[in-house]
């Protein structure tokens, strides 16, 4: 990502203020403005044998007026004040899980306010973790349930939340955790929250640039308190390959994450509902592949051998990329995989067909007389989407991995991540939309933090994010239609950091620039509304709760 393009689309600013997906709810009392965390560390707590008994205490006595909304990001959709005195902890306060399956999601919660664990039944002061089918559902559908949504009732001194699922809940306990941080209690009332989009989400390159598997840890847990589900690892490219291939030994570059690493990174993210994706990306940005195997690499007809291109006109390229897709699949076992697609070199000439006539011949031998390099190149990428479909996995491609016009037409299923219009004769992502595909919106105007600010690229700033951007703003500047914008169409979106430019920044100094841009985008995943809460309100915000 991040290469090749003319200059950046002209689009007029401040069309994405047009607002898309569900409605804000109204608050019967206060309505939150959206926030920010990043924090908690801990990975768990230990059960108290003297604190499980059931014991009993006083309500505590609390001021007789409404106390102020909850301090999270993303904000609350829905908040109901009522007089009383709230929770606060004390040193009576335990963490209860009515069941065994929300035993992670209280250990960690009791860990981060330094509480125990303690069996039901709760009593005053208590925190108590629960599901019900309803989860967060409002009354009126303000906010829909779902295994995402919950509910919070702060009441008499005790806290309960209830999740539509195990991911609600832990939902709840960041909304929980995040206001003790600012406020140092949780007022009386209910919060009923839910996501807007089911897709929140981070994209990393760690082939360009290497992170380490620390680093990697600690943005999964500033993700987990901002409610994201999604981390992408972009794995391999030119540069380097950078996890442990047992298949491949020979295409691995060091540093490089081991598979024990990987599952230590993998089990980090299901403990905060965070799924991890692998990018293997063909048939381009496989440099570092093809180092190792340079009988693969594609050339001109002159000889010239475009940096990345893999010869897709060869059986063999085909089986090393697949054996590639097969082994990580079960090392990555969230429902998504990512084949890549985008930037064939190969069709990113004038006439892919006079400067590569061994593609062209091979699309015509499969294909018939007037298929094309780009069907060849369709074709690659439905076999590889094929591999995963297989494998259990939902593909996702880049949009400019999905060519029109063709013999070959792109294959289902899959999502289409669409990161940029700025290539030639890419498509509008409305068009993708009327042909019934789902988009993930990676927007490169807004998401793409593009390390040393190659090809017109400036670093993304939260602030733009905060309040231009929503998921319906997928190309430049312009939402697309009200009518292609809802989240069973658009499913949501990720901020992507991309190392084009490896060594300008440190990974410290990545750390810290993205930390803003990254809460906006969690919050405007969650609720796309514009946000009534100021951008310089939001910053002050997340200084206290991270």
């Amino acid at each position: 990502m991040g290469r090749n393009w003319s200059k950046k689309s002209g689009r007029t600013a401040m069309g994405a203020l047009r607002r898309s997906g569900a409605p804000l709810a109204l608050t019967l009392a206060v309505s939150l403005l959206g926030l920010t965390a990043c924090g908690g560390d801990g990975d768990g707590g230990g059960d108290s044998p003297s604190a499980s008994g059931s014991g009993s205490a006083q309500p505590p006595k609390g001021p007789d007026r409404l106390g102020p909304a909850p301090s999270a990001v993303p904000s609350v959709r829905q908040w109901q004040a009522v007089r009383g005195p709230g929770w606060q902890r004390t040193d009576r306060t335990r963490v209860v899980p009515a069941a065994d399956s929300l035993r992670d999601e209280a250990k960690l919660l009791a860990d981060e306010l330094k509480v125990p664990v303690a069996k039901a039944p709760s009593r005053t002061g208590d925190i108590e973790l629960k599901r019900g089918e309803d989860g967060g559902k409002s009354p009126g559908g303000k906010v829909n349930g779902g295994p995402e949504s919950y509910r919070l009732v702060s009441k008499d001194g005790k806290v309960t939340i209830t999740g539509g699922g195990d991911a609600g809940v832990f939902y709840g306990t960041r909304t929980l955790l995040q206001t003790w941080r600012a406020q140092g209690r949780f007022a009386e009332g209910t919060v009923a929250d839910a996501p807007d989009r089911p897709q929140r989400g981070f994209s990393l390159d760690i082939a360009r640039k290497n992170f380490s598997a620390d680093w990697i840890k600690a943005r999964i847990r500033q993700m987990g308190d901002l409610k994201l589900n999604q981390l992408q690892l972009h794995l391999s490219d030119d540069q380097a390959f950078r996890i442990e291939s047992e298949t491949h030994p020979e295409i691995v570059s060091d540093p490089h994450l081991t598979k024990a690493q990987v599952r230590d990174i993998v089990d980090l993210a299901a403990s905060r509902h965070i799924t991890v994706i692998p990018e293997i990306d063909s048939p381009g940005h496989l440099g570092a592949v093809l180092k190792a195997h340079p009988d693969l690499q594609l050339r001109s007809a002159s000889g010239a051998t475009p940096r990345g291109a893999i010869d897709i006109s060869k059986p063999a390229a085909a089986k090393l990329v697949d054996e590639l897709l097969v082994e990580f699949a079960d090392l990555f076992p969230g429902k998504w995989a990512h084949a890549g697609g985008d930037e064939y070199q190969a069709l990113m000439t004038q006439n892919p067909e006079q400067t590569y006539p061994g593609l062209a011949k091979k699309a015509r031998e499969k294909f018939g007389d007037k298929a094309t390099v780009q069907d060849l190149a369709t074709a690659w990428l439905n076999d590889r989407a094929s591999t995963l479909d297989k494998q259990g996995k939902i593909p996702q491609v880049w949009n400019d991995g999905m060519h029109r016009g063709g013999v070959v037409e792109p294959n289902k299923p899959r999502e289409v991540a669409y990161w940029t219009g700025r290539e030639t004769g890419e498509r509008e992502p409305s068009e993708y939309l009327k042909e019934g595909w789902k988009v993930v919106n990676l927007n490169d105007e807004y998401l793409y933090y593009v390390l040393g600010q190659p090809n017109n690229f400036t670093y993304p700033t939260g602030r733009r994010i905060y309040e231009e951007w929503t998921p319906a703003v997928v190309r430049g500047t312009e939402p697309v239609p009200d009518k292609w914008a809802g989240r069973d169409r658009i499913l949501g979106g990720r901020f992507a950091v991309w190392g084009d430019l490896a060594d300008a920044q440190t990974t410290g100094q990545v750390a810290r620039g993205i930390r803003l841009p990254l809460a906006a985008t969690a919050q405007k995943l969650w609720d796309p509304q514009r946000p009534e809460r100021s951008w310089d309100d939001f910053v002050k915000l997340v200084d206290k709760v991270d």
